[in-house]
């Protein structure tokens, strides 16, 4: 017996249109992008001011005579003018350097000026950390602190006072009666070191 049912007649469109929507997806609407916001230039670095190197060189005869005549003189004990022979390790040789100073007594505590600049000993000292004070046979060890140029102008002008007629000459026409400022302006171009006697 023939048992075949008669299959149901077959919807091709409809087929069709559900295969459409099942296979395509309708993609949602793109919002438009939003303009890049301009990039702002980078303002230049200005570098921080420096202070320049100062330092005069002794003229050669007159200036090393002198020296060689004060250094003389402490040697064999005689100070001028409240002058010594300062000893500081050079930074590269580790020897012994000398050179005169007159070490200001102020306020109860002594300073180290180089009216020059930054000379050789100056160098030295910041390596060094410290050195000798020699007149005759008395040698004083010490070590120092460098003073900050906010607290040069009294130094300045006691020293000016003290030995204008030594160390005018490297001070531009500034001496001991000029305003607070004046000195203040011409301080960074003037290391000083505290002297600080060493103990034990």
């Amino acid at each position: 017996m023939n048992t075949d049912l008669p299959t149901p007649p077959t919807n091709a469109g409809a087929s069709a249109n559900a295969s459409t929507s099942t296979s395509e997806t309708t993609a949602a609407p793109t919002a438009p992008a939003a303009p890049a916001s301009p990039t702002s230039p980078t303002p230049p670095t200005t570098p921080a001011p420096t202070t320049p190197t100062r330092y005069i060189a002794p003229k050669a005869r007159i200036d090393r005579a002198m020296n060689r005549a004060v250094a003389f003189l402490a040697r064999h004990g005689v100070s001028v003018w409240g002058s010594r022979i300062l000893y500081v390790r050079g930074r590269k040789s580790g020897e012994l350097r000398s050179t005169p100073v007159n070490p200001l007594p102020l306020n109860g505590e002594r300073f180290l000026v180089a009216p020059r600049g930054t000379t050789q000993w100056v160098r030295n000292m910041r390596v060094a950390g410290g050195g000798e004070l020699r007149i005759g046979r008395r040698r004083e060890e010490f070590t120092v602190v460098e003073v900050p140029d906010a607290e040069k102008p009294e130094i300045l002008r006691a020293y000016l006072a003290k030995w204008k007629f030594e160390v005018g000459v490297f001070f531009d026409g500034v001496d001991h009666r000029a305003p607070d400022a004046e000195l203040a302006r011409i301080a960074p171009g003037y290391p000083v070191f505290r002297v600080i006697p060493r103990t034990g």
